[in-house]
């Protein structure tokens, strides 16, 4: 719960004092105040209708993705509840409905309430007109809606107020306009003072507005009823439905059936999951959230539903991810899969192998693509916007686009061997996509990149990239080998894979420092992405070259290593130049790999072990008030990005 004390202004919220609501199509953030901080519509990359988190105590309902807080103050509880619908399994009469849903009811004493909704459209550079007129959707009696228009998108915020208590009345809401003109809004608001008593709701709709089209303007009215001799009830249901189904009446009874659908829908999901093993609520709570990044019409997985927001305030690495990252979508699926979850790795890969169908002209695929399946990613930074906390510039699309970071290989090879050894097979014809790609790495693996990190410098012999196309091509020949594929080039891929094995063992490894480096080129520096190595199987974790990097990794920044307060850093930004600049927190995948790497390791040395259970016992107390983590954490715990 959160005692709430209002004022008429307010700063930026911390990163982590944020929830997430979707519907695998676009996903809200809701700060812990109850703002919609951040709202791109009707998919993920759209531009943006909220942006306060870039220019100024929930939690989850069980096992969903439907956000609930109570707000309290001496005066009585109000409880705020926020969801974007989905039907329930096996619902496809009908169509999803694109709306943000919120509703708000007292259920005890008595509070005064302000909403205020303030749509700016097009990442906040278009100007919109905003009227209040009658809203037809109501089957009921007359009452108003407010419009919002711009040159590419129309927007209405609709409402319904009930009473949940006999002989309460339902409340009175009445919408009124908003000049914010002086904040730098290029458009009108509007805004409701409520003043709601125990059993009062009122629900609130956020939508696209429909097409104009026809629309029945019969009202249902209690002479109506008693001139039919039924049930007013009966003749409100008979009126909505003659509404077309994107665009229903809006009834109380329509609201409720949205989010019974929508929780029932989250909670059959996460019924699914074969996991069985400690901190059961926290791995449910990670796959509901990885879940939201799912763009079900292609199958495609965003990286994050958010753009720009800082990986160190003040900072200028603030990168737009709502694009589908190959290595960021092949770690999800894993785990995913891991889980039970095959539908899911099914659909990414029938995205991923239709890239494969349309690769590059000399055989390679781009590290990212658009969740539609594009290619351009064209990066602009929006100059008009501050920003989180002042961290300029804010960018939308991705000039890493083009970027060549060969470790994709690895990961998206890893990802097809999982989802057919758990999911579907793979066709012939799938196959042979597949062994087009093995061929290409082959071809290339002895070429520099620019790393997972996706560094703006100059390109190098990263150690990662190096173990993660040895992943490729093992991968490969395991595929062949267990499915006996075809595979004529077999020879060819064995002996580039050992081969590959032994450059790394000779070319990463810095006998002086008994650790392997971040490149060829800088084996003196220490990069926390080798710890992936047992994780992909490169090598056992009980090796004693192994062991000997993850205990350097351990040792803090201050004597040599990479670990702060049990979190662990990517690599030291003042030794190593990555053509960016600024400083960055603890990497929350980097501490994650640590602790599986101890785990593993912790099989052959116990004090290992322990040390692991004990890193993600912390590592669990820096997710927010939601169970959601956040992919920075800084040295004094605040979340970035």
């Amino acid at each position: 719960m959160n005692v709430q004390t209002p004022a008429p202004e307010r700063d930026y919220l911390p990163i982590a004092d944020h929830g997430l609501i979707g519907n695998l199509r676009t996903a809200a953030l809701i700060s812990l105040d109850g703002s919609v901080e951040s709202y791109c519509i009707p998919h993920f990359d759209s531009p943006s209708v909220f942006a306060r988190i870039l220019d100024k105590n929930k939690n989850y309902l069980p096992s969903s993705n439907v956000l609930q807080s109570k707000f309290l103050n001496d005066k009585g509880v109000v409880c705020v509840t926020d969801f974007l619908p989905r039907q329930a399994n096996g619902d496809t009469k009908r169509p999803l409905l694109f709306w943000l849903i919120r509703r708000v009811e007292v259920v005890r004493g008595s509070i005064p309430l302000r909403v205020e909704c303030a749509p700016a459209f097009n990442y906040a550079r278009d100007q919109h007109t905003t009227e209040i007129v009658v809203d037809d959707t109501i089957p009921s009696h007359t009452q108003n809606k407010v419009v919002f228009k711009s040159p590419n998108l129309d927007v209405d915020l609709r409402y319904v107020a009930e009473s949940t208590v006999d002989n309460v009345p339902a409340p009175e809401v009445n919408l009124g306009l908003l000049d914010l003109s002086s904040k730098g809004h290029l458009g009108p608001a509007t805004y409701c003072n409520l003043c709601l008593e125990e059993g009062q709701r009122v629900t609130f709709v956020f939508r696209i507005s429909p097409k104009e089209g026809f629309r029945p303007q019969i009202k249902a009215t209690q002479a109506h009823a008693d001139e039919l001799g039924v049930p007013l009830e009966k003749v409100i249901r008979g009126v909505a439905k003659l509404r077309p189904d994107d665009d229903p009446a809006l009834t109380k009874e329509l609201l409720d059936s949205l989010f019974v659908s929508t929780t029932s829908y989250w909670n059959a999901w996460i019924r699914k999951s074969t996991y069985q093993g400690s901190w059961k609520e926290a791995v449910h709570r990670s796959a509901l959230a990885l879940k939201l990044l799912i763009f079900e019409p292609t199958g495609a997985v965003v990286a994050s539903p958010t753009f720009s927001l800082p990986e160190y305030i003040g900072g200028t690495r603030n990168w737009d991810y709502r694009a589908s990252w190959i290595r960021d979508s092949s770690f999800t699926l894993y785990a995913l899969i891991r889980l039970g979850f095959t539908n899911e790795a099914n659909a990414y890969l029938d995205f991923i192998f239709e890239r494969l169908r349309n690769k590059n002209p000399d055989g390679s695929l781009q590290i990212m693509y658009t969740i539609h399946g594009g290619k351009d990613l064209e990066e602009i930074e929006l100059n008009h916007l501050d920003g989180h906390k002042g961290s300029k510039p804010v960018r939308i699309g991705n000039g890493a686009a083009d970027h060549i970071q060969l470790d994709i290989y690895g990961e998206l090879m890893d990802c097809i061997y999982l989802g057919q050894k758990f999911g579907r097979p793979l066709s012939y014809d799938t196959w042979v996509l597949v062994r087009e790609l093995v061929d290409f790495v082959v071809q290339n693996y002895k070429e520099p990149d620019l790393s997972i990190w996706e560094v703006r410098g100059k390109k190098r012999h990263f150690t990662y990239s190096k173990i993660m196309l040895w992943v490729a091509i093992d991968r490969g020949l395991r595929l062949a080998d267990k499915r006996s594929l075809p595979c004529p080039n077999r020879n060819e891929w064995l002996a580039a894979r050992d081969e590959l094995y032994e450059e790394i063992m000779h070319k990463s490894w810095n006998p002086a420092l008994q650790a392997f480096g971040q490149s060829y080129e800088e084996t003196d520096v220490l990069d926390s992405s080798v710890l992936i190595m047992p994780l992909v199987f490169f090598m056992t974790p009980s090796d004693p070259r192994f062991v000997n990097t993850l205990k350097q990794i351990l040792k803090t920044p201050e004597r040599g290593g990479l670990t702060s307060n049990n979190l662990v850093y990517r690599y030291d930004v003042t030794k190593s130049d990555d053509g960016v600049g600024g400083e960055e927190g603890t990497f929350c995948l980097c501490t994650l790999w640590c602790i599986e790497a101890l785990t593993r390791a912790g099989e052959f040395d116990r004090p290992l072990f322990q040390r692991a259970i004990a890193m993600f016992e912390d590592f669990l107390q820096f997710s927010n008030h939601v169970g959601l983590c956040t992919e920075e954490i800084s040295e004094a715990g605040e979340a970035y990005v």
